[in-house]
């Protein structure tokens, strides 16, 4: 069964890393890159304070813990301890792979960072902020899938690379939701 597993990351690597040309190279850089969505997030921080005033805070500096957990978890725990290079340190990939910008990231991959954070945002932001912003998983969720998907394309995760912390960040996005509904109203009662 591991073996199959093994064999269909590399297919669907291969594939999608394949099947590239100029303008998803385009995209996907843009996708992947470090402050591409500053704006994105300013805007839905921006948002947020709008629509949830003094309920926003919380929310906001909840949203600072949950990153720090999930890509800590990513970059701190399982990367080192699973040590699973990325295709692009692969040897056994050497030269089947193609690369934008000559970008080939850190030496190990398992689990994606980018995936853990934007998948736990992603989340948590669902959990918390749906009953008045009802429209924002259909935003976020497939936004953390492009981010996602970019680092398979570009020949630096796996698919299951991105799908473990996909599915890891549900239980972290979950606890730091019922953080902030169990924790918000003896929050704003001390700030106001």
């Amino acid at each position: 069964m591991i073996e199959f597993i093994n064999q269909l990351d590399i297919d669907i690597l291969l594939w999608l890393n394949g099947n590239h040309n100029e303008f998803w190279d385009g995209v996907m850089w843009f996708a992947t890159g470090k402050f591409t969505w500053v704006p994105f997030y300013l805007l839905l921080t921006l948002l947020l304070i709008w629509k949830y005033k003094k309920d926003s805070i919380l929310m906001i500096l909840l949203i600072v813990l949950l990153i720090t957990v999930s890509d800590q978890l990513a970059s701190g725990l399982f990367k080192p301890l699973f040590e699973r290079l990325r295709p692009s340190h692969n040897p056994g990939l050497a030269g089947e792979l193609h690369f934008v910008n000559g970008y080939k990231g850190g030496r190990f991959g398992f689990v994606s960072s980018h995936a853990a954070n934007v998948f736990s945002l992603a989340f948590y932001l669902t959990l918390v902020a749906r009953n008045k912003l009802k429209w924002i998983p259909f935003l976020l969720i497939p936004w953390a899938i492009f981010v996602s998907i970019s680092r398979v394309y570009l020949g630096v995760h796996y698919p299951t690379d991105i799908i473990v912390p996909a599915i890891l960040s549900i239980p972290i996005a979950w606890t730091t939701a019922r953080i902030y509904k169990l924790y918000n109203p003896v929050f704003i009662k001390k700030i106001t």
